[in-house]
């Protein structure tokens, strides 16, 4: 395994890093050079010098093994989370050290929980870096790196069948290469849309984007304390509903549907059923909400739970409302869609939709099977048959997942949290969601939580963004051949 081919190809991902973070050193300059300005053009010059320096010295390889493309495509999230601690250590305020790490990784994760107790505090500049940490780490760190630096050539191909999952290649059926540039022109577009629409509804340029970048990337990073609800504006909401539904959808599909292919948004299995959770799951809150008297008509309450069943499920993480004062009920059903999540492909974490469906299908699967041992039973997804590769990884997935939830809450106890705060934390991290309930709610944060936690709480972070198993083999690369 050759280190210096790794270090020159990380470092091609840090120069993308570096140049986001010049740009919001160009806003805090226009800003009247505010006090974000130097710390994030020195964390820039700092990110520059460590991706050029192996750009510099360690020749272009013709090719990388499968081996080191995955060292690549592991370390380049693990050191962009690192450089992104650069401009919070040096700015200060509520960042502690542990505190940076915990808002960078939950920025580059697209998870949005947040440490800070006065987001509007941070400057301009500071703020739009949050945003577009979250927007890099929505696609995926490498992804730019993939587009932007044409140098990778042939390379390319060998990280992104790294850094795409197998479960989000299924509805790509394109030759590798394109299927790179179709994830950021769907990404770009998205974004660029959402932004204009939301300028249109009466939010400020600044706040456009920001918000425009954290929904696409399914962050949830809002510069305001109140998340969207500081705006009360229902087409606000709208727009954002939109996005949100839109960046959880897979990319693939969301690109064949414009250009009127077959394999699109409303032929696809998997889709319908995610349209159907959130419509049966926003009923039943809206209902649950006004029976109990939250709000005072049905279509208050629908405009509200619709919102935060979008918000988590598409594991963004946005709020309009203290879900913490909501009913028992409600708050199940938002810890359910929570643990779904929304569908591979997309900028979203979590479970998977996907991964449900396909276990589902395999219990109905194994019932039939037993009541007619002798009859072939397929497990089909959106037409295409699924081996038992596909559903033995599926399996395997959602019981490591939800282990990993059980390690979190359990951790979480035994270190003086109450039961629903390590719960829904544990869930939030490791489904890249964002908010909880109890201590880490939908206005709350993750302020107050034990320094130990809150390194617990970035370790589930990176293994749900890197999909379990693609962060966990990094400790086994030794036994690789």
């Amino acid at each position: 395994m050759r280190f210096s081919i790794i270090l020159r190809y990380v470092g091609t991902v840090m120069l993308c890093v570096s140049a986001f973070m010049a740009v919001s050193a160009g806003i805090s300059f226009w800003n009247n050079s505010d006090s974000g300005f130097y710390p994030l053009l020195l964390s820039s010059l700092l990110t520059l010098l460590l991706g050029a320096f192996p750009m510099l010295f360690v020749p272009k390889a013709e090719s990388i093994t499968n081996k080191e493309g995955f060292i690549i495509v592991v370390g380049s999230w693990v050191l962009a989370c690192v450089v992104g601690m650069f401009p919070y250590l040096i700015w200060g305020g509520e960042f502690s050290l542990i505190n940076a790490w915990f808002e960078s990784v939950s920025g580059f994760t697209a998870t949005g929980a947040s440490i800070l107790n006065d987001i509007e505090a941070l400057p301009q500049g500071m703020l739009f870096w949050r945003s577009a940490s979250a927007w890099i780490g929505g696609v995926g760190v490498v992804m730019f790196a993939l587009v932007i630096l044409p140098s990778l050539g042939t390379n390319k191909m060998a990280l992104s069948n790294v850094e795409l999952s197998s479960l989000a290649k299924d509805n790509y059926r394109y030759r590798t290469q394109i299927i790179v540039r179709i994830l950021l022109v769907v990404y770009f577009g998205m974004t660029a849309a959402t932004m204009l629409l939301l300028k249109a509804a009466g939010m400020r340029w600044f706040d456009a984007v920001c918000h425009a970048m954290s929904a696409v990337a399914t962050c949830g990073f809002s510069p305001k304390n109140a998340s969207v609800g500081f705006f009360d504006n229902v087409w606000i909401e709208l727009i954002l509903v939109v996005a949100m539904f839109l960046g959880s959808i897979h990319f693939g599909l969301i690109y064949a549907t414009f250009t009127r292919k077959s394999n699109n948004i409303f032929r696809s299995e998997v889709v319908r059923v995610y349209v159907a959770i959130i419509a049966i799951c926003s009923v039943c809150v809206a209902v649950s909400l006004r029976l109990s008297d939250i709000y005072p008509t049905i279509w208050s309450s629908l405009r509200k739970a619709g919102f935060q069943v979008v918000s988590l499920i598409s594991t963004t993480g946005f709020a309009t409302a203290d879900t913490n004062i909501w009913p028992p009920f409600a708050i199940v059903m938002l810890i359910f869609v929570s643990i779904i999540c929304a569908c591979a492909g997309s900028t979203s974490g979590g479970l998977k939709v996907d991964r449900a469906l396909l276990s589902g299908k395999l219990l109905v699967a194994k019932i039939r099977q037993q009541q007619h041992p002798n009859a072939v039973i397929r497990i089909r997804v959106d037409g295409v048959s699924q081996d038992d590769h596909q559903l033995h990884g599926a399996i395997l997935f959602v019981v490591v997942y939800l282990a990993l939830i059980l390690f979190g809450t359990i951790t979480g106890t035994a270190f003086g949290q109450d039961l629903m705060t390590a719960f829904s934390s544990a869930v939030s991290c490791v489904g890249n969601v964002g908010p909880g309930f109890g201590g880490v709610g939908s206005l709350s944060n993750f302020a107050d939580v034990p320094t130990i936690l809150k390194l617990q709480d970035t370790l589930l972070m990176l293994m749900g963004r890197l999909e379990i198993f693609g962060f966990i083999q990094l400790f086994f690369i030794k036994s690789w051949r």
